[in-house]
C-alpha cells in the first residue's frame, strides 16, 4: 500500500482528544471511517481500556490486536486495535531485552502492575510506543496504514500523555525506555501528526478546548482542527418571537393557539434563543483560536453504524 494521504486531512497520526462527553470516540470512529475512502487501509487505536471502539461498532470487546472491524466503500477498510498497557510491556521486554517466557512469567507475580502503577510516564510510553510502531510500520517499503487515529485521553491529560519525554526523564536518563521515548517524542513532534480536539458548544468544553491547544502548541505538538460535536441546527431566523406570532402562526395551521399552548411555546422559544445566544459567543471563541473548526450536527437518532458513515462524510467535506 502506498502513501495514499488524504489532502483534506493530510497527517498520517491523527490524535483525537477532548473533554469526557463530547464525543470524542464518536469523532475519532467516524475519522477512522473517512480516511479509509478511496480503498485506503487505516488503524483506530484506543488506549483506556474502555472498549468504547468495540461498543460503537458492535463487535467484541477488541483483543492486543488488529483486526478489521469496518469496510468502506472504494475497497477501503477500518483495523482497530485497543492497547493493553501490559501486553504492551510484555512486548516491549521481549523486544529490547529478549525476556519471552521470563517476561510473561512476570505478569503472575504481579511485576507489571506494579512497574505501570509506580510509573505512570512508563505507561503512556508504553501506550504511544505501540502507535508510534504502528503508524511507521512498513513491508516491503510500503505503509501498513494510510493512517492512524488515535482515541486519546481527554483535556485534561492529554498534554502529559504526548509529551512522554518529560515523564521518562523521571524514569531514565539513558537504555531503552529513552530511546523509545525520545523516538514517540519526535513522531508526535514531526509533521505526519495533529491533534483534533472534540468539543461541544458549552462553557466548560470550550473552555477545556482552549487550555488544549494553548498546552500542545507550547509542547510544539502541532494542532489540527476543532471539530464541534453535535451542533443544533438554527430552529429561529429572528432575533425575537412574540406571542401575537405563534398564535397567528398555530392558528394558520389549524393548531390550538389557546394562552396555555401560546405561553408555552413563548418560554420555550427564549430559552432557545438564550442558548443559541450563547452558542454563538462560544462560536466566536473557538474562532479566535486561529484553528480551523468544523461542526458535526446532532444525530436526533443516535449513533449506530448508518450515523458514523453520516458522520465521516461529513468530516471529509469539512
Amino acid at each position: 500500500m502506498g502513501e495514499q494521504f488524504n489532502t483534506r486531512w493530510p497527517a498520517r497520526l491523527h490524535v483525537v482528544t477532548g473533554k469526557g462527553g463530547t464525543g470524542k470516540t464518536t469523532v475519532a470512529a467516524a475519522l477512522a471511517l473517512g480516511l479509509a475512502a478511496g480503498g485506503r487501509r487505516t488503524l483506530l487505536v484506543e488506549v483506556e481500556s474502555r472498549q468504547g471502539i468495540a461498543q460503537l461498532f458492535e463487535v467484541e470487546p477488541l483483543p492486543y490486536q488488529e483486526l478489521r472491524i469496518a469496510r468502506v466503500e472504494g475497497g477501503g477498510e477500518v483495523r482497530a486495535l485497543a492497547v493493553d498497557p501490559e501486553e504492551a510491556l510484555l512486548e516491549y521486554l521481549d523486544m529490547f531485552y529478549h525476556l519471552g517466557a521470563a517476561g510473561r512469567a512476570l505478569r503472575k507475580v504481579g511485576a507489571i502492575d506494579f512497574a505501570t502503577t509506580i510509573a505512570p510516564g512508563l505507561r503512556d510510553v508504553l501506550l504511544t510506543g505501540k502507535v508510534k510502531e504502528a503508524t511507521t510500520r512498513a513491508h516491503e517499503g510500503r505503509r501498513a496504514y494510510d493512517a492512524v487515529v488515535l482515541d486519546a485521553p481527554p483535556t485534561g491529560r492529554i498534554g502529559r500523555f504526548l509529551n512522554v519525554t518529560a515523564e521518562t526523564a523521571k524514569l531514565a536518563k539513558v537504555g531503552p525506555i529513552k530511546k523509545q521515548s525520545d523516538s514517540v517524542a519526535s513522531l508526535l513532534r514531526s509533521p505526519i501528526t495533529t491533534v483534533h480536539v472534540v468539543t461541544l458548544l458549552e462553557e466548560m468544553p470550550v473552555q477545556e478546548t482552549l487550555d488544549a491547544l494553548g498546552e500542545l502548541a507550547s509542547l510544539n505538538i502541532s494542532l489540527g482542527r476543532i471539530i464541534v460535536n453535535s451542533a443544533r441546527p438554527a430552529l429561529l431566523t429572528g432575533g425575537k418571537v412574540t406571542k401575537a406570532e405563534l398564535k397567528r402562526g398555530l392558528t394558520e395551521a389549524g393548531l390550538p393557539a389557546d394562552a396555555a399552548t401560546v405561553n408555552g411555546l413563548a418560554a420555550e422559544a427564549k430559552a432557545y434563543l438564550t442558548r443559541r445566544e450563547l452558542e454563538e459567543s462560544l462560536r466566536g471563541e473557538l474562532a479566535e483560536s486561529g484553528r480551523p473548526v468544523v461542526e458535526l450536527p446532532l444525530l436526533p437518532g443516535g449513533i449506530d453504524r448508518a450515523a458514523l458513515y453520516e458522520l465521516a462524510a461529513a468530516l471529509m467535506r469539512a
